[in-house]
């Protein structure tokens, strides 16, 4: 089964790393599509509505992850995609708005590998349709 993955974030360096993490732990293999801010991310989608799953940073140019999230709900094909927060803002607050925004997880960077992988998993292994239902 391949898996496509959006990772949306400002920095290409991270866009590497993603690429590295993704494909090591990745066991059932892994597509990844990168976009640089939230408008592109946007775009992308309509491209590629299959995406299982989304890595978003919060703070970008053009259009932040928070409002990313906003203007995906309204979708409901976009809004039942799982979208795991990456960001550098670490204040239960930061978590708890993300949260409310529609996302399903949130993880702070600098990040474990192994454990943006476990959470990775645990949203995958609840399966797509569980999160549509209930996005």
């Amino acid at each position: 089964m391949l898996r496509k993955m959006l990772v949306v974030d400002d920095s290409l360096l991270l866009h590497k790393m993603y690429d590295l993490v993704l494909r090591r732990y990745a066991t059932q293999g892994t597509a990844i599509v990168h976009a640089y801010d939230g408008a592109e991310a946007l775009k992308l989608l309509g491209l590629h509505a299959d995406v299982d799953l989304i890595l978003l940073d919060v703070n970008m140019p053009t259009m932040d992850g928070l409002e990313f999230l906003r203007l995906r709900r309204p979708d409901p094909v976009l809004a039942s995609i799982a979208v795991i927060v990456v960001s550098t803002e670490g204040k239960d607050h930061d978590t708890q708005l993300a949260m409310s925004e529609g996302a399903s997880d949130y993880i702070t960077k600098p990040f474990d590998p192994a454990r943006l992988h476990h959470k990775i998993e645990a949203i995958l292994r609840k399966g797509v349709g569980e999160l549509r239902a209930h996005g």
